[in-house]
């Protein structure tokens, strides 16, 4: 098992790993020590295990707080998921179709008619009107 040296806060820990997880204690450590830092440059020299506790403590809290951003991108994945899902099965609208009146042809006849003597009572009035 090997043996990692991390530094957190300014203070060197060894610890031991699974073979091929180093790259993985690294990280954490990194992340660790992240914390740590921003304790000590606010507070100042404290004590190792009040450091390291509050540091954890810091990344749990950020922590929860991803998970929770997490859950709710995963409902609304979800959510959405499904409303694509009954999209895609909703069934394809066949085109309404509507009727229209057909105009019979002596109706078409007589409007033509109506227009033509329209017309020719505006003629009559026009040539009355000039003279």
């Amino acid at each position: 098992m090997p043996e990692v040296e991390i530094s957190i806060g300014g203070r060197i820990f060894e610890v031991a790993c699974q073979d091929g997880e180093q790259h993985f204690l690294r990280s954490a450590a990194k992340m660790l020590d992240d914390e740590a830092r921003v304790l000590t440059s606010q507070i100042g020299r404290i004590p190792e295990p009040r450091m390291l506790l509050m540091s954890g403590l810091m990344l749990a809290d950020k922590t929860a707080g991803m998970e929770d951003k997490m859950r709710e991108l995963e409902a609304k994945v979800a959510e959405q998921a499904a409303e694509i899902e009954a999209l895609q099965n909703t069934p394809t609208l066949e085109p309404e179709k509507i009727e229209v009146a057909v105009v019979p042809p002596s109706v078409k006849e007589t409007l033509a008619e109506l227009a033509a003597r329209a017309e020719a009572i505006a003629e009559n009035v026009e040539q009355k009107a000039a003279s």
